[in-house]
């Protein structure tokens, strides 16, 4: 999100682009689910809850409960607390309704490489077909056997081969 936003701000200084599933969903529910999100995260933050800040955005994201409960317990916990105040600039790049941004995306001038995993949520697919179909100058490429969690030996020649062509 934020190197789609610097290529907006930054037009032809920006040459080239990658993005490996930006996390845009414009499905009714998402966008609902996106704003009580949203309203939650602000409550927590103005009370200086944490650790609560932290929990909310680990479940909006599909870690189990049983998971969170084990990392509250450990030593990193408190280091995810430190940075929960964070979380608000990442809801603010990812916009008030967490839809794609076609319309601002289709400014951009920049060769660009849109990717998703093919394991991955099918959201994810819709996203960056959605960013490759706005951006003028844009490819769309699917991972195979990627979820989310892209593998580096994966991604890495992908980018390798973008950035140097």
């Amino acid at each position: 999100m934020l190197a789609l936003e610097a290529a907006i701000k930054l037009g032809s200084k920006v040459k080239k682009l990658a993005m490996y599933e930006p996390p845009y969903n414009s499905e009714d529910a998402a966008r609902q689910e996106w704003k009580e999100y949203r309203d939650n995260l602000n409550k927590f933050l103005a009370k200086d809850r944490r650790g609560d800040a932290v929990t909310l955005f680990m479940k909006f994201v599909g870690t189990p409960a049983d998971q969170i409960a084990g990392m509250r317990k450990g030593p990193l916990w408190t280091m995810f607390e430190a940075v929960a105040p964070t979380l608000e600039y990442d809801a603010a790049a990812t916009g008030s309704d967490r839809s794609v941004p076609t319309e601002r995306a289709s400014r951009v001038t920049a060769s660009t490489l849109v990717m998703h995993g093919e394991a991955g949520h099918a959201f994810m697919k819709d996203t960056a077909l959605a960013l490759s179909r706005a951006i003028p100058n844009a490819e769309f490429r699917t991972l195979e056997g990627q979820t989310h969690n892209v593998a580096h030996e994966v991604i890495a020649p992908v980018l390798k081969e973008f950035f140097t062509k």
